[in-house]
């Protein structure tokens, strides 16, 4: 078993910060449909593992995201799988002050559904600011960039979300974006940490130079009930 709150994310924020968002019991959790596709089990014992299957009982996809490799519950199967980083940071950030940058509000999800579409940051719902602030920056009304918040362990808060439209890259905005939720972050008192498909370079880089760097290497996968004639399959690495 893992012993790190942040090497099982998900189901240190569903059962502690979050626990008024999610579904199931003791061994296993996953959010409510609208909120977020995540899931996770405690550990991965049998009992566990059939818990984490039963979650999938409407037929709907279950992402995971933790330091152990996914290991498939019988009568699922995995969809997709990839490597990804978790990165945190323990130093004090040097924020500036940017006018430009504005809390986001629920008047704001049609603009905020519209860009993540368009860049494909991760995950997002209409439901999306139930996990946590969101700031943008606007240009005569338009979203141009966004970063928020997401998975919440205690102690921590995960900033997710970032993107910038194509018309407005190359202005640092997802960057002052990062740096100023990263603030607000460790301003509460809290470690701020994120992730990144380990494909990612750039966006690595861009975290490592605003101070943030590698803690553990992470495993992405997508379950969803096995077909009736199709029997167990594990994940790579299980």
């Amino acid at each position: 078993m893992t012993s790190h709150p942040l090497d099982r994310p998900i189901w240190n924020a569903l059962a502690t910060r979050h626990a008024h968002l999610s579904e199931g019991g003791t061994r296993a959790k996953c959010y409510q449909p609208s909120v977020a596709a995540f899931a996770a089990s405690h550990d991965d014992s049998p009992a566990a593992l059939q818990a984490l299957a039963d979650l999938s009982f409407d037929g709907r996809n279950l992402l995971f995201l933790q330091a152990d490799a996914v290991v498939v519950p019988p009568g699922m199967v995995a969809v997709s799988h990839a490597a990804a980083v978790q990165m945190t940071t323990n130093r004090p950030l040097e924020i500036e002050q940017d006018e430009r940058i504005e809390l986001l509000g629920q008047s704001d999800i049609p603009a905020m559904r519209a860009l993540a579409e368009l860049t494909k940051p991760g995950p997002f719902t209409a439901r999306a600011l139930e996990l946590g602030a969101f700031w943008g920056v606007k240009e005569n009304g338009r979203l141009l960039a966004m970063a928020g918040e997401r998975l919440k362990p205690q102690g921590f808060s995960e900033i997710s979300g970032v993107c910038s439209h194509p018309d407005a890259r190359g202005r640092g905005l997802a960057k002052r974006l990062s740096i100023a939720v990263a603030g607000r972050i460790i301003e509460r008192g809290e470690q701020p940490f994120l992730h990144a498909y380990a494909t990612n370079t750039a966006a690595i880089a861009l975290y490592e130079s605003i101070g943030f760097s590698v803690r553990s290497v992470m495993h992405v996968a997508v379950l969803q009930r096995a077909p009736t004639n199709q029997g167990t399959v594990f994940a790579e690495g299980s």
